[in-house]
């Protein structure tokens, strides 16, 4: 763990540059990270900052500076450590004064997926990746904390914000977070809900099926046996087999999101192999497995299967009047944090359009999600 302050900068400054040799260190200066930054600057700022997942030391590194400016104590943890090509990834902590413990933790990921899409501002919409998920919400996040303190609402011991990297490979980051032995009373994670409180979301987890054949020349199918033709009758019966549904998250679904086989289109495929995503609507993902287990098995193929650690639908809290609530299929960071705490789920944009080349949200957006988010913190010091 590093501790920063302001007599740090200059260091900082120095691993910001050495992570990214071409402009990173003149941009810390011209961002100006110095003075308090409007939820509209702060939110360009972050998205201008380049963060795909493995890569977000860019943005880590400016955020640090700019919290350090903001007169946080800034603690940064890490989570995979440097190698000869690549500095240290790291989470940020942030908090007033001395007291690292607080009541309150505000939280969402500063990665994104790729590719990068730069920051524009086409009239009242702002686009790029990151615009919405999640910079929209550390944006918001940090400038409903900042207002609040200066309102004189919230004080030391209140509120700490996370940001961790990792969130949309594995969640590494927020595991990684468990580390620092800190618990709250409540923890407010930030991603695209339309500005909505999410009452929970699906479970998810993830499989890849292998398929083993017998490579041999195309014109004589009878010498080989193929593998693409296995993966294939595989994953016809696994679209067709009846998932676990629920009243509350609706129906299972299963998407095959890549497929490989085969070396040309004259020899017979000796190896296949497809990954699949699994969104879990009820039941836990060891019930799903066996559905999925017994399904191949009726195919009378053997198959290397391989499931990834996931978890079931998750609960999550919506008990503030004044918000509109949604039950979402994405996955979050939330069961990746433990501990005996109130979650909520809330923030700017639409899933919709995220991940996606209109990745984008409205200037009004950022603004109502300030006050969402001051909403919800004044309720859970309450």
């Amino acid at each position: 763990m590093k501790l920063f302050s302001v007599p740090a900068l200059l260091l900082l400054a120095n691993w910001v540059h050495a992570s990214h040799p071409i402009g990173a260190q003149q941009a810390l200066l011209d961002d100006d990270s110095s003075s308090t930054l409007s939820v509209l600057e702060l939110h360009k700022a972050l998205i201008e900052h380049e963060s795909i997942t493995g890569n977000e030391q860019s943005v880590t590194g400016w955020l640090i500076s700019y919290l350090v400016n903001q007169n946080f104590t800034v603690e940064a943890h890490e989570v995979t450590p440097a190698t000869s090509s690549q500095r240290a990834r790291k989470n940020i902590l942030a908090y007033v004064g001395p007291q690292r413990k607080t009541r309150t933790l505000v939280s969402s990921h500063i990665d994104t997926v790729p590719p990068f899409w730069p920051y524009e501002r086409v009239g009242d919409e702002i686009w790029g990746r990151g615009s919405v998920d999640a910079k929209a919400s550390v944006a918001s996040q940090i400038t409903a904390v900042q207002e609040l303190l200066a309102a004189g609402k919230i004080g030391q011991g209140d509120v700490a914000l996370l940001f961790v990297v990792g969130e949309e490979v594995g969640g590494d980051g927020m595991l990684k977070a468990n580390d620092m032995g800190l618990k709250w009373d409540t923890v407010i994670f930030g991603e695209p809900t339309d500005l909505k409180l999410a009452s929970g979301h699906k479970g998810i987890m993830g499989l890849e099926i292998k398929a083993k054949g017998k490579a041999g020349h195309s014109g004589y199918p009878e010498l080989g046996k193929s593998a693409n033709s296995m993966l294939i009758s595989a994953l016809h019966a696994l679209q067709n087999v009846e998932l676990p549904w629920s009243e509350k998250y609706g129906n299972t679904t299963l998407n095959i999101g890549r497929i490989e086989g085969g070396v040309a289109a004259n020899v017979i495929a000796e190896d296949a192999y497809a990954k699949i995503s699994i969104r879990i609507a009820d039941g836990t993902p060891a019930v799903v497995e066996k559905v999925i287990l017994d399904t191949l098995q009726k195919t009378g193929e053997e198959f290397d299967v391989t499931f990834s650690q996931g978890y079931g639908p998750v609960d999550i809290d919506s008990d503030i009047e004044g918000f509109e609530k949604i039950i979402v299929n994405y996955g979050t960071d939330i069961p990746n944090l433990k501990g005996d705490h109130k979650r909520y789920l809330y923030g700017a944009g639409s899933i919709l359009v995220a991940h996606s080349d209109h990745e984008h949200l409205k200037v009004s957006d950022l603004e109502t999600a300030v006050e969402g988010y001051k909403k919800l913190i004044e309720h859970s010091l309450k």
